[in-house]
């Protein structure tokens, strides 16, 4: 990857907004994954809209209501929504329902494991569904707020109000309970399995070392962090929230205790969504005004991917081998570029 120049105003950096195949999605958007070379663009409401490279869209219904979560291996995207089902779309557009609700209560949150097992939660409880498709649940004391496997063994975090519930649905034993005041939204392992890392309702994350469960807080944002991403390496999490890309050390085993955050792609708006590149130490950040930027990770240098003066960027994602970038805002105005 080349062309990035140093920079901090969109005006005078390296551009390739004319590389951008337009995408028209004719609705909000709340996320983008890639099944292969697809991007499957996850609607708010009952659709997801899938682009081949001309930017021809064509949307497949998954829900009879508003889609509440997302999350995708690569082979497929897995929604659950306020009508109470949990499904998964393939890369041909095939709708299977994976459970569903007897009371048609909300599916909120959702995970998927490396070895096909997968979970989801509905109010206080969490479910999971291993690969050979035998479901357990666990209660945790209030609402569930956001679930992510461990990237090694059959462990789940559950963040909810008052900490995260680390539970092993394969074992006896009881479940982990990492206390912090506050209420824990998003929640993420390290590709390390050393660290979590949980977004709060207040304007800062905070982490757990695992191994002595030694309190990291992170804090100095202006507004919420309702995006997370690690690099490649797993040695830096960049995060939404402030009005520059706000880059967490990992790479010693003290984490980012002690240690201040990087700051990258400086704008007068704040970042609404990062995603970092799976190969490379770059990253791509959505803005509330639209602009969409690339950034290395190593001296802040910037191309411009999409110019600001549309509503807020919702959605931005990368697909496996880092060739293609996919972002849309939540007009459902969307752009795929290659690379």
């Amino acid at each position: 990857m080349s062309g990035f120049e140093q920079g901090g105003q969109t005006a005078s950096i390296a551009s390739v907004t004319d590389k951008v195949r337009a995408v028209a999605l004719g609705a909000p958007v709340t996320s983008v994954h890639f099944l292969g070379d697809r991007a499957g663009f996850v609607g708010a409401e009952e659709n997801v809209f899938f682009a081949d490279g001309e930017g021809e869209v064509t949307s497949v219904a998954t829900h009879g209501g508003g889609i509440l979560c997302a999350v995708s291996d690569g082979g497929r995207i897995v929604t659950g929504g306020d009508d109470g089902r949990l499904v998964a779309l393939d890369a041909k557009g095939q709708v299977t329902e994976l459970a569903k609700d007897t009371k048609r209560r909300w599916i909120d949150n959702v995970a998927l494991h490396g070895d096909d097992a997968l979970a989801w939660s509905v109010g206080k409880v969490a479910y999971v569904r291993s690969g050979k498709g035998e479901d357990k649940f666990f209660e945790v004391p209030s609402t569930v707020g956001g679930l992510a496997f461990a990237p090694k063994g059959m462990r789940l975090a559950i963040a909810h109000y008052g900490g995260v519930t680390l539970w092993f649905p394969n074992m006896a034993a009881n479940a982990e309970f990492l206390e912090w005041a506050g209420s824990h939204l998003g929640v993420v392992f390290s590709p390390d399995n050393k660290f979590l890392v949980t977004a709060m309702h207040e304007p800062a994350l905070h982490g757990w070392r695992l191994a002595d469960h030694k309190h990291m807080r992170m804090t100095g944002y202006p507004g919420r962090v309702k995006s997370m991403s690690w690099s490649a390496g797993g040695k830096a999490l960049a995060t939404s929230g402030a009005e520059s890309v706000i880059v967490w050390p990992f790479a010693s085993k003290d984490g980012p205790m002690g240690k201040q955050p990087g700051m990258l792609a400086p704008l007068p708006a704040r970042a609404t969504v990062v995603a970092c590149h799976p190969k490379q130490d770059v990253l791509a950040a959505g803005y509330e005004d639209g602009t969409v930027l690339m950034v290395r990770m190593e001296d802040g240098a910037e191309i411009l991917v999409r110019r600001n003066g549309t509503p807020p960027v919702t959605a931005l994602a990368w697909n496996a081998r880092g060739s293609l970038l996919a972002f849309a805002d939540e007009a459902g105005e969307g752009g795929l570029l290659t690379l």
